[in-house]
C-alpha cells in the first residue's frame, strides 16, 4: 500500500473546472485543453451539478486566484 502523497499534484496548462454535488463543500477537478473543451464539460453537468469555474492554469498555477459558480442561462 505505501504511504499517501505529500505534495501537491502539478497542474497541466489548460482550463479547469469543479464539479460538485449540490450542497457538498468538495468535488473533482475536470482538465480541459481548450477554452470550448471547458464549456462544453460545464453545459453537460450544469443541470444535475454544482460548477466551479477555476480558471486557466499557467506553469501550475491559475491566473485567476478565486472560482467562481457557474449560473445556468
Amino acid at each position: 500500500m505505501g504511504r499517501p502523497a505529500t505534495r501537491p499534484t502539478k497542474l497541466k496548462d489548460g482550463y479547469y473546472i469543479e464539479i460538485r454535488n449540490k450542497g457538498d463543500k468538495s468535488g473533482v477537478k475536470i482538465y480541459s485543453a481548450t477554452k470550448l473543451q471547458m464549456e462544453r464539460a460545464i453545459r453537460m453537468y450544469e443541470r444535475s451539478k454544482q460548477v466551479y469555474i477555476l480558471g486557466e492554469s499557467v506553469n501550475g498555477k491559475f491566473v485567476v486566484k478565486e472560482p467562481v459558480l457557474h449560473t445556468a442561462s
